[in-house]
């Protein structure tokens, strides 16, 4: 199937012809409707046209991405085996068959075709973690639509932008939904959302926390609103899956930069469901293939994150996986939540975020009780930004047993899929460390010049030749595209991941963080991940932001937003200063040292750092849409007005 064809039209660009056969390969697991004719077509960007290079993958194939994750499935008789273990934060819980998917599926993409939604249009999805939320994605691939998810917990301001934006002519929402244990009216974020200039012409509800006898009293506007249970509910349970061309696009992912407003990143079909679905299988699957059918996977990502979009959606289920998804959020009712489910399920595969595991290294000063069986584990993985050789060390001991092998994942919302990690085969791991690139695609840290740097030395990390899930362009803004990811090596084809890394003296890669949040203190450059690092390792600190502020004589400062473990003494400052000193130099001491009770993370896990400086200096504050934790906003912000106050008054 497919012709082996790659057309490059400049030299040393686009991606190497060994990787280009490698996804071709790759792209054989899957089922075509339609072979293509060409493997890889590279056009360079063009720096005098602001334009950045032009990518197809599998051009001439045809598919359809939610017949590969479902219907492939029930045809080869395997309807009967879980596809999703649903667990509601309330406690209600829900088992799928890949057969009952299928049928949900289906229903869900004739309501859509009978609210109108066609090949191209958008349809913005703004739902908790809950079954529906898989199903009209997959609905919305299986028409060729195209889909945007947006965090249940955004503000109406952060949703309208993303719905007038895409141009969608559908919102998905619900009433409500659960969090820590109350439930969050929703609707009315959506309503607002969808008031004044757009081109939604539908809101399709789903009823998650209204009682039957009360549905009347939730605001439902005539003529454009829909209740799931009426219009999905009472749809046929058949649909023939169209195939569509490799190059239709799937998703539009948006991602918060530094300045400016969110970029709206679109991916692929074809392409993306390739890398997607072989990574799954690379990272997570059992290596024995006959032991597949006990996997039991789980991805604790929102939904609307890319990570879940891949690991969570896509990859798991064009592999036939069974998986757990759960609404709720880790600590409700209590902090052992996530290992209940661990041991009522079966886990074998645990992939989350490092904010998550130090914060479960707060909840579990002494470690993991025995009270909860976590033998299922297989695998670990993290996913976000760099974990904590600390955290990487605690997550493996008190969930993993001290012998999971742990998968620590760098890529982007950019790249579609995973770009280095460990293998889980590897015979050792170094706690922190992402290792090296994955089969099909390939990196290497270079300075401004786009000379590879020396182990040690941090420079730029690039992916010098992408896999078929890259996004391919900003949408209804290409200029963007080109600016934020490829003008810096425009003439080398090299795409721009933004962070900062070195080589170790193996040649194995750690990342450093993004490169707006390197430090440069008298001119020694210093890492935000590597400070924060080293006070994380303290015995008082659960959570560490580091950040840097401008200071007359140093350049930067060092700016150290902590949170405590409850029993540690306020007074710490010193203390921890002097460790930092002690672990890393006197040159990575920081300046302040701020008690908080949480920094600001977006919903991915990363810290945003950028705020914490702006906080600190008291500057106007960037895009915080991609929050998942706002309130930590205020909190900083009251604790910063006492240490104001406080210094007046000394």
């Amino acid at each position: 199937m497919g012709l082996s064809t790659t057309e490059t039209f400049a030299l040393n660009t686009g991606v190497r012809p060994d990787n280009v056969a490698f996804w071709e390969q790759q792209a054989r697991r899957l089922d075509w409707d339609t072979p293509w004719h060409t493997a890889h077509r590279w056009v360079p960007a063009d720096a005098g046209a602001g334009r950045g290079p032009g990518i197809t993958w599998f051009e001439g194939g045809q598919l359809n991405v939610a017949a590969n994750c479902v219907d492939r499935h029930v045809a080869a008789g395997r309807g009967n085996k879980v596809a999703l273990h649903f667990e509601g934060e309330p406690g209600d819980r829900r088992s799928i068959t890949y057969g009952e998917l299928q049928r949900e599926v289906a229903k869900a993409a004739n309501a859509l075709l009978a609210l109108g939604i066609t090949k191209g249009d958008r349809v913005v999805v703004y739902l908790p973690v809950i079954p529906e939320t898989v199903i009209i994605t997959l609905a919305v691939a299986r028409i060729g639509a195209i889909h945007s998810l947006v965090f249940g917990g955004f503000s109406a301001e952060a949703l309208k932008f993303r719905v007038e934006d895409t141009g969608a002519k559908l919102l998905v929402t619900t009433d409500g939904q659960f969090r820590r244990g109350v439930a969050v009216p929703v609707k009315d974020n959506a309503d607002a959302a969808v008031a004044g200039e757009n081109a939604v012409e539908h809101l399709l509800v789903v009823n998650r926390t209204t009682p039957a006898s009360d549905l009347a009293t939730v605001p439902m506007t005539e003529g454009r609103d829909v209740w799931w249970h009426d219009v999905v509910g009472n749809a046929a349970e058949v649909h023939e899956p169209e195939a569509f061309d490799a190059e239709t696009p799937l998703f539009i992912m948006y991602t918060s930069g530094t300045t400016g407003k969110p970029k709206g990143l679109v991916h692929t079909s074809g392409g993306y469901l390739t890398q997607a679905s072989w990574s799954f299988e690379h990272l997570f699957s059992n290596p024995d293939p006959a032991l597949r059918d006990q996997d039991v996977h789980w991805c604790t990502a929102d939904l609307a994150w890319v990570t879940a979009h891949t690991y969570e959606i896509y990859g798991p289920l064009s592999n036939g996986a069974t998986q757990v998804i759960f609404e709720g959020t880790p600590n409700t009712p209590h902090p052992g939540r996530h290992f209940e489910i661990i041991e009522r399920y079966g886990v074998t595969q645990y992939y989350t975020a490092p904010t998550l595991v130090r914060s479960l290294m707060g909840w579990f000063p002494d470690g993991v009780p025995d009270t909860y069986d976590l033998s299922s584990i297989r695998l670990l993985g993290t996913v976000g930004e760099a974990v904590n050789p600390e955290a990487w060390r605690w997550l493996r001991q008190n969930v993993g047993a001290g012998t999971a092998p742990v998968v620590d994942t760098w890529w982007q919302s950019e790249t579609g899929a995973t770009i280095l990690s460990p293998a889980p085969t590897d015979s050792a791991f170094k706690p922190g460390c992402a290792a090296r690139s994955l089969p099909g695609v390939s990196t290497r840290i270079v300075d401004d010049g786009g000379n590879t740097v020396a182990p040690g030395v941090q420079g730029y990390i690039v992916v010098d030749s992408p896999g078929p899930a890259i996004a391919r362009t900003v949408w209804g803004n290409p200029r963007r595209y080109f600016d934020s990811y490829w003008s810096k090596y425009a003439e080398q084809g090299w795409f721009l991941a933004g962070d900062g890394a070195k080589y170790d003296s193996d040649g194995d890669i750690w990342i450093l963080g993004r490169v707006d949040d390197t430090l440069n203190v008298s001119g020694h450059l210093l890492s935000t991940i590597e400070i924060e690092s080293a006070l994380v390792s303290h015995p008082d600190v659960v959570e560490a932001g580091v950040c840097p502020v401008a200071d007359p004589k140093t350049g930067h400062a060092v700016v150290a937003f902590v949170v405590l473990k409850a029993d540690a003494p306020a007074d710490c400052a010193a203390d921890l200063r002097n460790h930092v000193a002690k672990e890393i130099g006197p040159i990575a001491k920081p300046r302040d040292v701020v008690v908080v009770p949480d920094v600001p993370k977006t919903r991915s896990g990363k810290i945003m750092r950028r705020l914490l400086t702006q906080l600190f200096e008291g500057t106007a504050l960037g895009d915080t849409t991609s929050l998942q934790n706002e309130p930590a906003i205020a909190g900083i912000q009251h604790v910063l007005r006492q240490r104001a106050q406080a210094k007046e008054n000394s």
